[in-house]
């Protein structure tokens, strides 16, 4: 077998966006004016259209709540220490967007540098990722683990409930293990959240505080988890296991770059260049672009659509003699194959991997 570790023609891609890794405090700081302040201004905007319509207030909200996920690009970066040069700024501008997101900043630094480091291996899934189960593994699981994983991978739930625990509940508390630092910052960000809610609800009233809230903040966690899913749930994407696995080929094969009109590309702060962020999350939201266009290899990474990347929503399974997502459907016929007859076939699609992306990116 092949080991996908071995030297490749793009084992030099990260030093090739190096040049990339660098912070523009002037754009950093443009960045911050651009997209907090008008967001503030369309939540106020949106509290004032209650005596004039509804509808109205729903649209300037989901509109705010384009801004929130811009203004989650920049706490993301700021995870990654790469919106400011300074540890400490970027410490303090992570705390700060996450008191906005609802995400404590220390928190989920440590996640998301654990999916960085483990995005598509087999062995490491769990932590800051999505759910994904390989045919095998639903196959030989107990019933109640197939209907909870088919209930996390429905829609509905994924994208309509998933938004609500996730922002609301799942970040309101510690992970287990975590140091005192990290604790504090939650504790910090709970504390902070609710005297500003407090405060708004002084003001305003809770009634108008949920009506406007709340459209805000379910439409920016759908656009949200919509984005971390397609980038990484397309039909070819990379899975690979631990001695196989490969860091470059998991951030260019097994992360997408999600092609979006320019607004909407504004307004999720590049993050549709995702295989160039993973492969250097140094590189700031405002220089993927660039980088993805100075380096001709990366233009060959996997490109979806917005009408391409409808299709991900059927992708439930990891088939690993295929190299694909499958559907339920798609994988019932081996759903029922007999056990032995399975751990005695080839695993066709694992040594044909390396020469398919060593053909692709071939110079």
């Amino acid at each position: 077998m092949t080991n996908a570790k071995a030297k490749t023609p793009i084992s030099g891609l990260k030093q090739q966006v190096a040049p990339f890794e660098k912070t523009n405090t002037r754009r950093s700081v443009l960045q911050l004016i651009n997209t907090i302040l008008p967001m503030i201004g369309l939540w106020i905007a949106a509290y004032a259209a209650l005596n004039v319509s509804y509808a109205l207030t729903l649209a300037l909200a989901v509109v705010a709540g384009g801004f929130l996920v811009r203004t989650f690009i920049i706490f993301h970066d700021a995870c990654h220490g790469s919106f400011f040069n300074s540890k400490r700024a970027n410490d303090i501008i992570g705390t700060l967007t996450g008191i906005l997101t609802m995400v404590p900043y220390r928190q989920w630094k440590y996640t998301h540098s654990v999916h960085h480091a483990t995005s598509g291996n087999l062995e490491k899934r769990g932590t800051g990722d999505i759910w994904v189960m390989t045919v095998e593994e639903y196959r030989e699981a107990h019933p109640l683990k197939r209907l909870s994983y088919r209930l996390y991978r429905n829609p509905l739930v994924m994208f309509g409930l998933g938004p609500a625990f996730t922002f609301a509940i799942q970040y309101r508390f510690n992970r287990r293990g975590a140091r005192r630092s990290e604790r504090m910052n939650t504790y910090l960000t709970n504390a902070a959240m609710a005297a500003l809610y407090a405060g708004i609800i002084a003001l305003i009233g809770w009634e108008a505080f949920l009506a406007v809230q709340l459209p805000f903040f379910l439409s920016a966690g759908l656009a949200g988890i919509w984005l971390f899913y397609v980038q990484h749930n397309f039909e070819d994407s990379y899975f690979a296991h631990d001695e196989e696995w490969s860091y470059v080929l998991a951030a260019v094969e097994g992360s997408s770059y999600y092609r979006l009109p320019k607004l909407l590309q504004w307004l999720t702060g590049n993050i549709g260049f995702h295989h160039v962020h993973h492969l250097s999350p140094k590189v700031p939201n405002y220089y993927l672009e660039d980088a993805h266009e100075s380096v001709p290899l990366l233009q060959k990474a996997p490109t979806i659509g917005i009408k391409e990347s409808l299709k991900s929503l059927k992708f439930r399974l990891w088939d690993e003699d295929e190299g694909k997502f499958v559907s339920f459907r798609e994988a019932r016929p081996k759903l029922k194959e007999n056990r032995q007859a399975k751990n005695s076939a080839p695993m066709a699609g694992r040594v044909e991997a390396e020469p398919v992306f060593a053909q692709k990116y071939g110079t």
